[in-house]
C-alpha cells in the first residue's frame, strides 16, 4: 500500500532523502492532507499557509502522486518559471525514485506576449519602423536568437528589458494574430506551447491566462480546461482583483494605434488601391491622439464621471467613435482581399464593442480610466464577480484548491472567500513555523505625526536613519505611494553611508541582485516589493514600512466599491478597506523573515497602529513578534553577533 502525501513529506519519506538540510514539517504534512482530500473529493479548499511552511511541496507532492490531469496557476511569471524549471522536477523525481508514481508530462503555458511572433518579427524588419537605435540593436539579437530557440520564450533573452518597445511589435495579441491564416503558422510559438499543455498531465500557468479563459475571452485555451481534474491557485490573494479586470472591458490607446498601422500595412499589401481604408486608419489614430490629450497632461486614473460635461473630452470622444465606425465599416468591405485585412476587421470590430460597452456600460459596472505619458485605457470593471467567478468554477467540477500565505484576516477567511463566491469551501489556516518569538522583533517609533500631516515622510526618514545605521545588514523600506518613495529617496541621497537603491532607477532583478551582493545596502520600493521578493540571510535584517497600506481613497473602483457597500447597509471600512489593508501589510511584512536562520526587526512607522482600536487587528494578523521599546534595544538586537544566535537557533 502506498503511503500517503503527509507520510511522503514525513521524516523518513523519499524527500527527506532527496534534499538536503530537509526538516518534516507538520503544517506542511496537513496542507499535503487537506489536498489530498480535496483531490478526492472534487472538492474547494481555501488555505493559507505561513512563510516556511513550504505550500509548494504541500501541494505538489498529494497532486503527483494522485496522477490526474491538474492545471497549476500562479500570480507570477517568476513563480511559474521557479515551479516549471525547479520545483516540479525536483519532486517528480523524486517520487519516481521512489516508485511512487509515473513521470507526468509537465508543459508551461504563457500568456501570447511571452513569445516571439515570428509573422510580426518578419513585418517589424520589413517595415523598419523602430525609435532609435538601441532598438535597432535589440532586433539584431532577437532575429539572432530567433534561429535557434526551441520555445521562443522572451524570457530567454534577459539582457532586453521585459518594458523594451521592441517587445510589443514582434509579439502577438489576441487581436492581431493571424491563426492558422498566419504565414509562420508551422513554426509558431505559441501554437506549439499549446500543443504541449493539451498533451500534458501537468499544466503550469499564471492568473491572467487561466482569468481570460474563464471570462471567456478566446486565449486558445479553452480545450485544455475542460479535460482538468483539479486546479491549483497558487499566489491566490490576487486572484479577486485579476478577475475584476478580466470579467470587466477595456479598450486603450496602444490596441488603437496598432490596429490602424497593421491596417495601413495590410491595405498597401493586399487593397493597393482603398486609399479611403488608409484614411480612415489616419483618422482613427489622430482621433486617438485628441482623446489622450483632452484628458490632460497628468499621469493617472480616477473615475470616468469626473469628465461628464467637459466639452473637449465629448468631442475628442465623439471623434473616436466616428473614427472607430468609419474604419470598421472600410474593413469589412476589405476583409475579402487577403487574410491581413479579414484579421484587421475582426479587431476592429472587438475594439468597437469594447468602445461601446465603456460608453453604455451594465448595471453595477463602475466606468475609470488611466493615462499614461502618451497613452490612455477605458475601463468598464464589475464591481462585483463573486457570482461570474462561482459561475465559471462550477462549468470545471473539478477539485478547485485556493493557497497563499495571505488569505486570512484576523484569522477569518470570509473576506477573500466573499470576494470569490467560495462560501461553503473548507479552509485551513496554516501558521508559519519559523520562531518569530525568538528571531523577530516589532518596533514602533514614538512620537510620529499623523500620516496625513505634510512632514510625515520626513519624519519617517528621521526615524529610520538610527535604524539604517544601527543595522549591520540590509533594509527594505517599503512605501505605500511612489510620491513619498521619490521624497525619501531625496531625503536619504547624501545621508546614509550605504549602498541606496531605488525603484525606478533600474529594472527589480537588477535592483534584488545589487541589494543581496552588498549585505547591507538600503532598498527603498513601493508596490512591487511588497510581495514575491525572496532575500535570505543577513542582507535582508530589517524591513521599515511608512504606513498602514490603505488604498487610494481616491482609486475609482475603490470609491465604486465603498458606496455599493453603502448602499446595501455595509460599513466599507470594517468589510472593505481594513481587511484589504491588513492582507497588503502582511504581504510587506513577509519579506523580513524567510530562512529558519533568518532574523530581523520589523519596523511600522505608522502611529495608526498604537492609537487606533482597528491598529489591534493588523497586530493579530502578524506572527507573534515581541516588541521593542527604544532606539537602544533596536540597535542590540540587530547587532547580536551571529554566533549567539546560531547556538540560540539550536545550530
Amino acid at each position: 500500500m502506498n503511503p500517503s502525501a503527509a507520510e511522503v513529506l514525513g521524516p523518513d519519506g523519499p524527500l527527506a532523502h532527496s534534499l538536503d538540510n530537509f526538516k518534516a514539517r507538520t503544517a506542511q504534512q496537513r496542507m499535503a492532507e487537506a489536498v489530498e482530500r480535496t483531490l478526492e473529493a472534487s472538492g474547494r479548499l481555501v488555505a493559507e499557509a505561513g512563510t516556511g511552511v513550504g505550500k509548494t511541496f504541500g501541494y505538489l507532492v498529494p497532486v503527483l502522486m494522485d496522477g490526474r490531469r491538474v492545471i497549476l496557476s500562479t500570480g507570477t511569471r517568476n513563480l511559474q518559471d521557479q515551479l516549471f524549471h525547479k520545483d516540479l522536477p525536483f519532486v517528480r523525481d523524486a517520487l519516481v525514485a521512489a516508485g511512487l508514481g509515473r513521470v507526468p508530462r509537465v508543459s508551461l503555458l504563457k500568456g501570447r506576449s511571452n513569445y516571439l511572433c515570428l509573422h510580426r518579427l518578419a513585418l517589424t524588419r520589413a517595415e523598419g519602423r523602430l525609435d532609435d537605435r538601441r532598438q535597432v540593436d535589440q532586433l539584431l539579437r532577437v532575429e539572432r536568437w530567433s534561429s535557434r530557440t526551441m520555445r521562443g520564450d522572451i524570457s530567454e533573452l534577459p539582457d532586453i528589458p521585459e518594458d523594451s518597445p521592441l517587445w510589443p511589435q514582434v509579439t502577438s495579441t489576441t487581436d492581431n494574430c493571424l491563426g492558422q491564416d498566419c504565414p509562420e503558422y508551422d513554426g509558431c510559438f505559441v501554437a506549439r506551447a499549446r500543443r504541449d499543455a493539451q498533451e500534458a498531465d501537468v499544466v503550469v500557468i499564471n492568473h491572467h491566462l487561466l482569468m481570460a479563459d474563464l471570462s471567456l475571452k478566446e486565449e486558445g485555451f479553452g480545450e485544455i480546461l475542460p479535460s482538468a481534474d483539479a486546479f491549483i491557485l497558487d499566489e491566490a490573494h490576487q486572484l479577486p482583483d485579476v478577475a475584476s479586470v478580466f470579467f470587466g472591458r477595456t479598450v486603450g490607446s496602444r490596441q488603437l494605434l496598432d490596429l490602424a498601422r497593421d491596417a495601413v500595412a495590410e491595405q498597401l499589401r493586399e487593397a493597393s488601391d482603398m486609399a479611403g481604408l488608409r484614411d480612415a486608419a489616419d483618422a482613427l489614430a489622430r482621433a486617438v491622439t485628441r482623446v489622450r490629450a483632452s484628458l490632460g497632461t497628468g499621469i493617472g486614473r480616477g473615475p470616468w464621471g469626473r469628465w461628464d460635461g467637459n466639452a473637449q473630452v465629448n468631442e475628442a470622444m465623439d471623434e473616436l467613435v466616428t473614427g472607430m465606425d468609419t474604419l470598421v465599416t472600410w474593413l469589412d468591405t476589405a476583409a475579402e482581399r487577403g487574410k491581413g485585412l479579414e484579421q484587421c476587421a475582426r479587431r476592429a470590430n472587438t475594439l468597437q464593442g469594447r468602445l461601446a460597452a465603456f460608453l453604455a456600460p451594465e448595471d453595477e459596472t463602475v466606468r475609470w480610466y488611466e493615462t499614461y505619458t502618451r497613452a490612455f485605457a477605458l475601463h468598464a470593471t464589475p464591481l462585483n464577480v463573486a457570482e461570474r467567478f462561482g459561475e465559471r468554477m462550477a462549468a470545471f467540477p473539478s477539485a478547485w484548491i485556493f493557497t497563499s500565505a495571505t488569505l486570512s484576516v484576523g484569522g477569518r477567511f470570509e473576506h477573500f472567500t466573499g470576494r470569490l463566491g467560495l462560501e461553503g469551501a473548507e479552509t485551513l489556516l496554516l501558521d508559519s513555523p519559523f520562531d518569530y518569538s525568538r528571531n523577530a522583533r516589532l518596533y514602533l517609533p514614538p512620537n510620529m505625526p499623523q500620516p496625513n500631516a505634510p512632514n510625515y515622510t520626513r519624519a519617517v526618514v528621521d526615524a529610520a536613519v538610527p535604524v539604517l545605521e544601527a543595522n549591520p545588514g540590509g533594509t527594505f523600506l517599503l512605501f505605500t505611494s511612489h510620491r513619498a518613495l521619490r521624497e525619501a529617496a531625496d531625503l536619504l541621497d547624501g545621508r546614509i553611508q550605504r549602498l541606496l537603491l531605488v525603484q525606478g532607477t533600474a529594472p527589480r532583478d537588477e535592483l534584488l541582485a545589487r541589494f543581496r551582493a552588498a549585505g547591507d545596502a538600503v532598498l527603498l520600493g513601493a508596490q512591487s516589493f511588497w510581495e514575491g521578493v525572496d532575500v535570505r540571510g543577513r542582507a535582508l535584517s530589517c524591513v521599515i514600512i511608512d504606513k498602514l497600506p490603505f488604498a487610494a481613497p481616491d482609486d475609482p473602483l475603490l470609491e465604486a466599491r465603498l458606496q455599493a457597500i453603502r448602499e446595501q447597509g455595509g460599513n466599507p471600512f470594517m468589510d472593505y478597506q481594513l481587511p484589504q489593508a491588513v492582507l497588503s501589510l502582511k504581504q510587506g511584512v513577509g519579506r523580513l523573515i524567510r530562512d529558519v536562520t533568518d532574523r530581523g526587526v520589523l519596523m511600522i512607522c505608522d502611529p495608526r497602529v498604537r492609537t487606533k482600536a482597528y491598529g489591534r487587528l493588523f497586530i493579530s494578523s502578524l506572527p507573534p513578534v515581541p516588541r521593542l521599546d527604544n532606539l537602544a534595544e533596536v540597535a542590540g538586537f540587530l547587532m547580536s553577533d551571529d554566533e549567539a544566535f546560531h547556538e540560540a537557533a539550536g545550530h
